[in-house]
């Protein structure tokens, strides 16, 4: 595994782009490429094998979409975009679109008609992009082949790993040709990302353009410790002192719905994404944020990914995330291709193991804020050496248990 460095120059050209491509992008108004596409677009054009490190909103899609587009268009292959969720489907399908829209494609997807993905399928689409589950489900009712797929790219993939979608990924990649290129795009780069390129990549390149777990630039971060009865009084004065549109993040699809309903209570437009809403009324939903029917999104991390909303002014964790890198993938919702962005954490003073462990994967302390019309709380003080501390062992990272026993 190799690493390279971005090429000198700015813009588009002289990366090696065909001139429709070109022209398609001057169409759409994209005049100059993010860095992890200036620097992997030259390398996936020759064919190689690619692991691409970046943080969300920094233009991965095309990073690989453009040079599969171009190398598919030079031959008679498939290409293949596995992705963890449904949204994100629809959301690659919807950039690539833009920039080459007579190719034919298809988005296979749980939740949406089988019947009209079959119909889609019996049209020879050269892009397929999927959900690992419901290709599975078109592969074992020979709906579709994969013996043509030249081109296979992995996004989000620590995502799909930790949803567990790491059984149906290896069989795909076992029933996908072995001569064929394979890109995969991640903002994070845990072990099983390692074991996965060592098994079923040859030889890839590594661009990496910031370190794993690392928060957008131009994001600030704000944590208020406040105990579970004022947390939803806080989130009423903090809706009340920012006026722009807003995406909370809930732990359970429980939450969501409990948030959705107080904030609604609030008298603001707000609506909830979550698994256990159908795909049409998630897409309503992020339709709706994205076109200001909505101010507030409330979501579970279904959504950390995925959600390519512009000017989304603040991100609330009204649960602190169970997985401290999710708190990377959550806030990568602001901040969005160097635009500015605040990020907001409650953390009950039980949660201090939490947010340590934000700490320690950003290398920066989350400063702590008081609201002065809220009860004043803290983390508790450091305990005595020796007085003994329980772990629970995951795969990341040991974090300490909640003192309420199990997490939900």
């Amino acid at each position: 595994m190799t690493t390279q460095t971005p090429p000198p120059g700015s813009g588009f050209y002289g990366l090696g782009i065909a001139p429709q491509f070109l022209e398609a992008l001057h169409h759409i108004k994209f005049h100059t490429p993010t860095p992890i596409q200036q620097q992997a677009i030259p390398i996936a054009l020759e064919g190689k094998d690619l692991i691409g490190i970046a943080q969300t909103g920094t233009g991965k899609t095309l990073a690989f979409g453009i040079p599969m587009l171009q190398r598919l268009a030079q031959s008679n292959a498939r290409g293949l975009v596995l992705v963890p969720t449904r949204e994100l489907a629809v959301q690659v399908h919807h950039d690539l679109v833009k920039v080459d829209p007579k190719t034919k494609m298809a988005v296979l997807i749980g939740g949406a008609s089988m019947h009209l993905q079959i119909q889609d399928l019996r049209r020879h689409p050269r892009v397929l992009i999927a959900t690992p589950g419901r290709l599975i489900d078109h592969m074992e009712q020979r709906h579709v082949a994969l013996s043509d797929v030249h081109i296979l790219v992995l996004d989000e993939a620590d995502r799909m790993l930790d949803m567990g979608f790491a059984p149906q990924i290896q069989r795909i990649l076992r029933t996908v040709p072995r001569d064929r290129q394979t890109m995969l795009f991640s903002a994070t780069m845990p072990g099983e990302i390692t074991r996965l390129a060592t098994s079923y990549m040859k030889l890839p390149v590594q661009v990496e353009m910031a370190k794993s777990g690392t928060a957008a630039e131009k994001v600030t971060h704000e944590l208020f410790v406040v105990s579970r009865e004022s947390k939803r009084r806080l989130l009423e004065k903090i809706l009340a002192q920012y006026h722009g549109s807003a995406l909370i993040f809930s732990r359970t699809k429980a939450g969501a719905r409990k948030i959705t309903r107080a904030i609604r209570d609030m008298n603001h437009r707000v609506a909830e994404i979550h698994s256990d809403r159908s795909f049409v009324q998630r897409r309503e939903a992020l339709e709706g944020f994205r076109n200001g029917k909505f101010r507030i999104l409330v979501a579970t991390d279904i959504a950390s990914r995925g959600i390519d909303v512009k000017g989304i002014e603040l991100v609330i964790n009204y649960d602190i995330p169970e997985d401290s890198e999710n708190y990377v993938h959550r806030i990568g919702r602001t901040g969005r291709a160097g635009a500015p962005g605040h990020a907001i954490s409650f953390a009950t003073p039980d949660q201090e193991g939490e947010v340590r462990a934000i700490e320690r994967l950003m290398c920066a302390t989350l400063p702590v804020s008081e609201h002065p019309e809220l009860p004043k709380e803290s983390f508790p003080p450091p305990r005595p050496p020796g007085s003994g501390r329980k772990f629970s062992a995951s795969r990341r990272s040991f974090r300490p248990r909640s003192r309420f026993g199990r997490r939900r």
